[in-house]
């Protein structure tokens, strides 16, 4: 347990865990007073007793708001309440009266629990979007399942999968889950609330034709866009992988990506093929070999949005875009097509499974006993089949094929049955600018 005497001096000098996890720090002076320490260094008070069977967290404020003066006062009459048989809960509300679900989710649950979630950021995303505006701003008690089941209903209703209505349900019943267990409510309302339907698997992916398109399409992008689609298809790696790729995770030499976390919570060794060496070695060759390899401005310090990106080059290859729309393409089905692909060129669907890193109970024995050339060989078959598909020469490489692509569409804007003299001119613009990035 770490201690120390509270100070303005120590307070502001005590520096967040390096390994990202919580600190918490408990006073010399009052033992049960103790300051929580974010990875981001947010410093909040809270009171942390032991009543009767569980250890409840009363939270007091935020440093520097609340000073180490006011943090102690409110802790001694905190402490004097639970001494006199106060509940912690009415004790809570006393001092600082309950929190809506909104104050909850960002002071307590945030902190306390959700950090340490690998799929916090889905988590925020999914609260701002489908739970805040009709719940945020009701107190925690107030809160009823019908309300719960209604936020369920308008997800469900305004098109979103089953898969995304049941993450909804698991986050909010987890919250009250913590708001119970930490003395915020009594009982919670979540339980038993249902999600009806069944989730279907996509099974959508890029046929022969729309592979031309797409590539044709592609080419116009500029080479951060390019290649993280072009990697996307090559090793049916994951978006948030791809984009958050550095350096020293490559091994060029042996052809290997080593992704150290993915969405199962495991490590993961993407063989590459050629292609996909062959760009990665342009990338580094261009930017170095240090830090990410699709380098951004942002929080992450790399490259996030894709989202746009993949709606305009799906747009100008003339295939539909989005999870709901018939026959729509996601930038996810990009994975989906490499194992496609893979099915149609002979694979099993064990050597599909661990060239995905796909987890189950059943599979996860046989990956570890799978021979990675027969992953290799695989990719590099289906990676081979798709590029000639969409128009790949015999002995072409990559980087020429694309230039080649790209002058074929340049040479087609010049054309007068290609629309207007605005339109040609701004599409030979935007392809000459391309062409020079090659």
């Amino acid at each position: 347990m770490l201690t120390a005497k509270f100070t303005k001096t120590f307070l502001n000098t005590v520096q967040p865990d390096p390994a990202g996890k919580r600190c918490t720090y408990y006073d010399t002076e009052i033992p049960k007073l103790a300051v929580a320490v974010t990875a981001v260094g947010t410093k909040t008070f809270f009171v942390i007793k032991r009543v009767v069977s569980k250890v409840v967290w009363i939270k007091l404020g935020r440093y520097p708001e609340m000073s180490v003066d006011q943090a102690r006062l409110a802790a001694i009459k905190v402490l004097g309440e639970i001494v006199e048989g106060v509940d912690p809960t009415v004790a809570r509300k006393n001092l600082k009266g309950e929190p809506t679900l909104s104050e909850f989710f960002t002071d307590e649950y945030g902190p306390r629990h959700g950090v340490n979630k690998r799929s916090w950021n889905d988590d925020q995303q999914r609260f701002r979007r489908y739970l805040s505006k009709q719940l945020g701003e009701l107190k925690l008690s107030e809160i009823t399942r019908s309300q719960m089941s209604n936020a369920l209903n308008d997800a469900a209703r305004a098109g979103k999968a089953v898969s995304t209505v049941r993450s909804i349900r698991a986050l909010i019943s987890h919250m009250f889950g913590k708001a119970e267990e930490w003395g915020f409510i009594e009982i919670n309302p979540a339980r038993g609330l249902k999600v009806e339907g069944k989730a279907v698997s996509r099974d959508r992916f890029l046929n022969q034709i729309e592979l031309v398109k797409f590539m044709d399409a592609l080419a116009l992008e500029d080479d951060h866009i390019r290649d993280i689609f072009l990697l996307a298809l090559l090793t049916g790696a994951r978006r948030a992988n791809i984009c958050s790729m550095q350096w020293n995770e490559i091994n060029l030499l042996e052809a290997q990506w080593r992704i150290p976390k993915t969405k199962n919570g495991e490590a993961q060794t993407v063989l590459l093929s050629p292609p996909a060496v062959e760009i990665l070695q342009a990338r580094q060759d261009k930017l170095g070999g240090a830090g990410f390899v699709f380098p951004g401005t942002g929080k992450t310090e790399h490259f996030v949005d894709t989202r746009t990106a993949i709606k305009r080059v799906l747009d100008r290859a003339g295939i539909p875009y989005g999870r709901n729309v018939q026959n729509g393409v996601t930038l996810h089905d990009l994975r989906r097509t490499l194992g496609s692909w893979q099915a149609i060129s002979g694979s099993s669907l064990q050597i599909i499974g661990g060239s995905l890193g796909h987890k189950s109970p059943a599979a996860t024995a046989i990956y570890s006993r799978l021979n990675t050339q027969a992953i290799r060989d695989s990719v590099e078959k289906a990676d081979a089949r798709m590029l000639s598909l969409a128009g790949l020469k015999e002995g072409e490489s990559l980087v020429q094929f694309l230039n080649r692509m790209l002058k074929n569409y340049f040479f087609r804007c010049q054309s007068p049955q290609n629309g207007s003299k605005s339109v040609r001119k701004a599409a030979l613009q935007g392809s000459f600018r391309s062409f020079l990035a090659l």
